[in-house]
């Protein structure tokens, strides 16, 4: 019965020696360090890639939970009779729990019995370290009475 032999003696030439184990010529030898710059550039373009996440994502994060928040109140400051005030006063406090560069004067509130409209529009500076980024954003919400 004979048993495979295993790829890596079959792609290259084999010399044994009697009882030795066998020796690998010194050509093959030689190029085992050719993968070397292949794996320096991946392992700089992941480091490049985690740190522009680590940038980017938080005013995303922060964006989407403004959002969230807004809709929020826009659904139940008719329900509750908010007034424009109470409902700037909680997307204010929300702001600044995210830590979003807004001003109180640029929350846009319209709250009357038929309709509720909620506008923010800001934009967050991002600085990598190589480029420098502004990402604007307008998140706004809409809710109108049922009767």
């Amino acid at each position: 019965m004979r048993f495979p032999v295993q790829p890596l003696l079959e792609s290259m030439p084999v010399l044994f020696d009697g009882n030795r184990a066998p020796r690998v010529p010194a050509s093959h030898r030689l190029q085992r360090g050719e993968g070397k710059l292949k794996a320096i550039f991946v392992t700089i373009f992941l480091v490049t890639a985690v740190y522009c996440a680590f940038k980017l994502l938080p005013p995303y994060i922060a964006e989407y939970q403004l959002s969230d928040k807004m809709n929020e109140q826009a659904r139940f400051a008719i329900a509750t009779r908010s007034t424009e005030t109470m409902v700037r006063e909680t997307i204010w406090k929300t702001v600044q729990d995210l830590d979003i560069p807004v001003k109180q004067e640029d929350i846009k509130v319209v709250v009357n019995m038929q309709v509720v409209k909620i506008s923010v529009d800001y934009t967050v500076p991002v600085d990598l370290l190589f480029y420098h980024l502004d990402l604007h954003f307008s998140p706004s919400s809409e809710n109108k009475s049922l009767t």
